[in-house]
C-alpha cells in the first residue's frame, strides 16, 4: 500500500480526461447560445447548396464570441455537398490579396501554388477556370478581415472576389467577412466600386452573458477534466474572470492552465490558488494573438515604444529611425497598425508651443509584451 496521500497525483496521473478540449482550435459538437446567428448564416449560404451564388455576409462582434466557430461549424456541414467548396482564410496570417488567393488556390487544388514565378493574374485564372470546369460554388470566409484593412489590401481582395464573374463567366463566389475590430467601419472603408457589389447580410455576435459563459465552461470542463477536478465554486470564479475579460477564449485557456497548475502541485482538484495563478497568463490571450505573426519592423517599433512609453510620436520616431533607418511614412503606417491591433494607443494631446501631437502609450504591461515578443 502506498504511503502517498490519496489526494495527491502520482507522476503518471493527470487531471485531464481530454486536454485537447481546451485548445483554442477545438470545435465542440454542440454550439450553444448562437442559434439566431447560425440561422442567419445558414440563410445566407443556402443558395450555394442549390448551385447558386450565396449571399455575401458580414459577421462582426468582439473577440471570443463564437464568430469563427460558427463559420467552421457551417463549413463542416457544407463539406458534405459535392458542388460546394469552402475555404476559410486567416487574414492575420494571409494579409495581402496574393496571399489570400494563394490560400484559396491551395483549398481548391489541395496543393500550394509555386512560391514565386506565378503572377496574380495567372493564379486567379487557374482558380476560376477550375471552379467553372467543375461547376462548383466557392464560399470564402475572410476571418479577421480587419488585417486586410490594416495593410490596405481589403478593397483589392474583395473586388477581385466579388467581380470574378464579370471577367470569368460562370464563376460563383460568395464572401463571408469576419471582423473583431468594432472601431472599423467596414463598408465605409472599402472602395465605392466594391461597396456596390458587396451589399452583405449583417450578423452580430454579442458578448456572452455570465450564465452562458458558465454553461459553456462547465461543458468543456466535464469533457476535458476527470470527474471531481473542478467544483462549482471554482467554475464560478473562472466564469467571473472570463466575463470581466469579455472573451470566452480567456476562460477556456484559464481552465487548461489551472489544470496544469494543479498538476504541478500534484493535486487532484483545482483550487482558487490555481485559478488566480493561471489567470496572470490567460488574461493576455488577446495580446498573444495580436502579436502572433507581427513583422520585424512592427516588433522593432514595439520595443522602442516600450522604452519610450507615453512620449510624443516625433520623439519616438527619432529612436525608431536610429534603430531601423526606416522613413517617417513607414513609421506612421506601423504606428497605425499597432494602434488598430490594440497593442498601443496613439492619442492626440495638446503640446505647449507645438499644437496637437500624437502620444504613444502601451495598452498592456511592458513585461507582458516583452514575454510574448521573446
Amino acid at each position: 500500500m502506498s504511503d502517498e496521500p490519496e489526494e495527491m497525483l502520482s507522476w503518471d496521473e493527470t487531471v485531464f480526461r481530454d486536454e485537447h478540449v481546451f485548445e483554442i482550435d477545438y470545435l465542440p459538437d454542440a454550439f450553444h447560445h448562437r442559434t439566431s446567428q447560425l440561422e442567419s448564416l445558414k440563410y445566407a449560404l443556402r443558395p450555394a447548396v442549390r448551385g447558386s451564388r450565396p449571399l455575401n455576409t458580414m459577421i462582426q462582434g468582439p473577440p471570443g464570441t463564437g464568430k469563427t466557430t460558427a463559420v467552421q461549424k457551417l463549413f463542416g456541414e457544407l463539406g458534405g455537398e459535392t458542388d460546394v467548396q469552402t475555404v476559410r482564410v486567416n487574414c492575420q496570417v494571409d494579409s495581402t490579396r496574393y496571399a489570400v488567393f494563394s490560400r484559396l488556390f491551395e483549398g481548391i487544388f489541395d496543393y500550394e501554388p509555386p512560391s514565386s514565378g506565378i503572377s496574380f493574374k495567372k493564379l486567379f485564372g487557374q482558380l476560376t477556370e477550375r471552379l467553372v470546369d467543375d461547376e462548383d460554388v466557392l464560399v470564402v470566409a475572410l476571418d479577421d478581415v480587419n488585417y486586410l484593412f490594416y495593410e490596405n489590401e481589403a478593397s483589392d481582395t474583395l473586388g477581385s472576389l466579388l467581380r470574378a464573374h464579370e471577367t470569368h463567366s460562370g464563376v460563383k463566389i460568395g464572401v463571408i467577412i469576419v471582423s473583431s475590430d468594432l472601431s472599423l467601419d467596414v463598408i465605409d472603408e472599402i472602395d465605392t466600386r466594391v461597396q456596390s457589389v458587396f451589399r452583405p447580410e449583417e450578423i452580430y455576435f454579442p458578448r456572452y452573458a455570465v450564465d452562458e459563459i458558465r454553461s459553456i465552461l462547465r461543458e468543456r470542463a466535464d469533457r476535458g477534466f476527470h470527474e471531481g477536478v473542478l467544483d462549482d465554486a471554482e467554475l464560478e470564479r473562472v466564469a467571473e474572470l472570463t466575463a470581466d475579460s469579455g472573451d470566452l477564449r480567456v476562460g477556456i485557456d484559464l481552465l487548461r492552465r489551472a489544470g496544469l497548475h494543479a498538476e504541478m502541485r500534484a493535486s487532484r482538484t483545482i483550487s482558487d490558488e490555481d485559478i488566480e495563478a493561471a489567470y496572470e497568463k490567460s488574461k493576455h490571450v488577446h495580446l498573444s494573438r495580436s502579436l502572433r505573426g507581427i513583422s520585424d519592423s512592427e516588433r522593432a517599433l514595439l520595443e522602442v515604444v516600450i522604452d519610450h512609453d507615453g512620449q510624443q510620436a516625433g520623439e519616438i520616431y527619432e529612436a525608431f529611425e536610429e534603430e531601423t533607418d526606416l522613413g517617417y511614412t513607414r513609421y506612421t503606417e506601423l504606428v497605425n497598425k499597432l494602434d488598430q491591433l490594440g497593442v498601443i494607443a496613439a492619442r492626440y494631446a495638446d503640446v505647449e508651443g507645438r499644437g496637437r501631437s500624437r502620444e504613444l502609450s502601451l495598452e498592456y504591461e511592458p513585461e507582458a509584451i516583452r514575454d510574448r515578443l521573446d
